[in-house]
């Protein structure tokens, strides 16, 4: 006979600490992503109006979907440095993935506005 299992194994349980500690920063991530481009789209005024209309909302959505499985790659550095590092210095450095991973976004976020998408709207 099988023996039954006490509870989650050490994978399992290091995916739920990673759960927890990365998809509640996913919303503030979100809404950093979300204000970048909404200042961009306010401080250039009537420039981007000519933007707005289902098919750009219909882009703007891809985007916002890209940039979250982009946030994913978080679970990556989660595997590979989870079992290495103790669990204090961990903590430490998933927030400075965290803050890293979120500057990078904003950043490519505006080079994409400004050279991609900027010039070309009319």
């Amino acid at each position: 006979m099988a023996a039954a299992q006490s509870g989650p194994g050490p994978s399992e349980k290091g995916l739920m600490v990673a759960v927890k500690f990365w998809e509640p920063r996913r919303l503030l991530y979100n809404l950093l992503l979300f204000a970048v481009v909404g200042m961009g789209v306010v401080k250039s005024g009537p420039h981007f109006r000519p933007a707005m209309n289902l098919e750009a909302l219909g882009i703007m959505t891809v985007l916002a979907l890209l940039a979250n499985v982009c946030y994913c790659a978080a679970y990556l550095a989660e595997i590979l440095i989870q079992n290495a590092a103790a669990s204090t210095t961990w903590n430490r450095q998933r927030w400075a993935i965290w803050v890293a991973g979120t500057v990078f976004a904003i950043v490519f976020e505006n080079y994409w506005i400004a050279d991609e998408i900027y010039p070309f709207v009319r």
